[in-house]
């Protein structure tokens, strides 16, 4: 490493947010990026641990010592170039990622760990600042055709993995636009949607098809694709929503996250003149902990809600790492998101919804509640209701963030007779193929919902395997 002393000189350093009353005004990125200089100071803080394990704590394998020492030494034209070595979409994960490398990093047993997604994200904002990213079409062209369906991070990824390796890709999104929950479930203020269109621009360079507005299974079917392509990647996410299936669940006011972020996303980049049912002046119920329900919660701040309040069935985590998470696991603590910051919202630990109550017009007013004890039977982890614990709370707007729950049981799934697994994901042997002759699968669509990392992981794993599966060659994937 550059500084040996790095780590030992200077404290972790994160950017800063615009201030809460001037970004609850607009739906730009939050965060104040750091100067190069207080980059490169926080990538010195990077150890010669011997032993990286944020490489093994990314499932991308990043290669985070690299590229934090390229950065010190102010060789950002490599630095980008080892980033792009694992992953394709570093803008996206640099702000998006929960950064597992930073749970495991070394410096983090007992010190602040390296602020590993802040390099990240200013080496790809200064690639493209510079005009390092460009168009990389393949040389060589295979002949053969691949579709991809869905245009999530796991199906972008295999699409650029594929085509630069001169296959003729196609990528089928449902949606009016590419992206997948990329573009409509991860709200603007945390990834203008600028930074998707980019990237687009340079994969349709690289010769990659796009194909909105067209749902595989309905608007084409299985075995028309199955015609016009040597293979078929199954990348459409797993989308089918977790429901809440309590008295009361079909009264008036309780969306789905899903119905409610897309929505808002449409109104932020102008398609939408309005949110169909706004959180302003609501009293916001936010059912789910997550990051779906964080950024529930930041939605409707900027709606301009009444009030906000969380739920969340399991108890209050640690303020810090405990023994139940230790290093180099990820932490299971406390974290406080900007959308906590800007909302006042009151978070409800050890609490479960029982029913929900209308008023008089069939609209939603309150829930039912009870406090839960969380109590762990032979390791299988259950709720007991606390006696006498029962409590109605105040809600005319419900949202549920509580997850997914697999690929939505559509007609692609029906059409490509694909075979599930016991939780209901597309199975897959360890070449990434499903039952389907000549059909591939990969992303949350496979794996369960997920991070980010692992769909971008999960793609490129894939791209590789049908790369070889038409050409009996592998391209690298490192491209």
């Amino acid at each position: 490493m550059g500084d040996h002393r790095g780590f030992m000189k200077h404290d972790r350093q994160v950017p800063t947010y615009r201030p809460v009353p001037v970004r609850l005004r607009d739906w730009k990125e939050l965060p104040v990026p750091l100067t190069e200089n207080e980059i490169k100071v926080q990538a010195s803080r990077c150890m010669d641990c011997g032993i990286p394990f944020c490489n093994s704590g990314c499932p991308l394998g990043n290669l985070i010592p690299d590229w934090n020492d390229l950065v010190y030494t102010n060789q950002w034209r490599e630095a980008i170039e080892q980033l792009h070595a694992t992953n394709n979409f570093p803008e996206f994960t640099g702000r998006l990622c929960p950064a597992p490398c930073e749970g495991a990093c070394v410096l983090g047993i007992n010190e602040d760990p390296v602020s590993i997604k802040q390099v990240e994200v200013s080496i790809i904002e200064r690639a493209f600042e510079e005009g390092w990213i460009v168009p990389l079409p393949p040389t060589v062209k295979s002949g053969k055709s691949v579709a991809v369906v869905g245009s999530g991070p796991a199906g972008l990824a295999a699409a650029q993995q594929l085509t630069r390796a001169g296959h003729d890709v196609t990528v089928y999104e449902r949606a009016d636009r590419i992206g997948g929950l990329l573009r409509y479930g991860i709200p603007e203020f945390k990834m203008e949607k600028k930074i998707i269109d980019r990237r687009l621009t340079q994969m349709e360079a690289e010769g990659t098809t796009f194909v909105t507005s067209t749902e595989v299974g309905i608007d084409i079917s299985a075995e028309e694709l199955k015609a016009q392509f040597d293979a078929v990647v199954l990348a459409g996410g797993a989308t089918q929503p977790r429901d809440l299936p309590i008295p009361g669940r079909d009264t008036e006011g309780i969306y789905q996250a899903m119905e409610f972020l897309p929505k808002a996303n449409k109104v932020a980049v102008g398609d939408l003149d309005e949110h169909p049912f706004s959180a302003k002046g609501r009293d916001v119920v936010i059912i789910g902990g997550g990051d779906t329900g964080s950024d529930c919660m930041g939605t409707s701040a900027r709606h301009g809600a009444n009030s906000i309040t969380q739920f969340e069935i399991t108890e209050r985590p640690p303020d810090t790492r405990s023994e139940k998470s230790p290093w180099p696991t990820w932490p299971i603590m406390l974290r406080t998101s900007t959308s906590h910051e800007e909302s006042g919202s009151e978070r409800m630990f050890n609490i479960n919804s029982t029913e929900f109550l209308s008023d008089e017009n069939g609209r939603v007013r309150a829930i039912n509640t009870v406090e839960v004890e969380t109590v762990f039977n032979d390791g299988r982890m259950s709720f007991e209701t606390v006696e006498g614990s029962e409590r109605e709370i105040k809600a005319d707007m419900v949202l549920l963030a509580i997850g997914f729950t697999g690929p939505e049981r559509s007609p692609l799934l029906e059409q490509f007779d694909v075979e599930l697994t016991p939780r209901g994901n597309v199975d897959k042997d360890d070449n990434w193929k499903t039952s389907a002759d000549d059909v591939f699968v990969c992303g949350d669509m496979s794996r369960g919902q997920s991070l980010i990392v692992w769909a971008i992981a999960e793609g490129r794993q894939c791209a590789e395997a049908v790369d070889k599966s038409l050409s009996d060659q592998s391209v690298s994937t490192t491209v």
